[in-house]
């Protein structure tokens, strides 16, 4: 699914996309206990979404890297759609730094 596609409320989304911004990682408190979360920015040819990496997730993928994500959820936060990857959820890194590549579409 391509970002422009992705709508709020929406399930189990399977999209792929650049890394183009990230976050230094925040302490936050959840129901779960406190928790670490970092945004980035992802990208793809039709627009830029935010992305919430909680814990493990953060240190995965960074700036520059072709990411695919699957079984993610929309939420809005201050008026912005937003893809959050519950734990039943994946991202995997295709293309580690695709700044040193010539990438012309996913």
């Amino acid at each position: 699914m391509k970002i422009n596609e992705i709508k709020p409320r929406m399930n189990n989304v399977e999209t792929a996309g650049k890394i183009i911004a990230k976050s230094e990682p925040r302490r936050v408190d959840t129901r779960y206990g406190p928790r670490s979360v970092a945004d980035v920015k992802l990208e793809d040819d039709t627009g830029t979404i935010n992305l919430s990496l909680w814990e493990q997730q953060i240190d995965l993928a960074n700036v520059g890297d072709i990411v695919s994500i699957k079984g993610a959820y929309v939420t809005e936060y201050r008026n912005e759609i937003q893809l959050n990857i519950p734990r039943s959820g994946t991202i995997e890194v295709v293309i580690k730094d695709s700044n040193k590549q010539d990438i012309l579409e996913l």
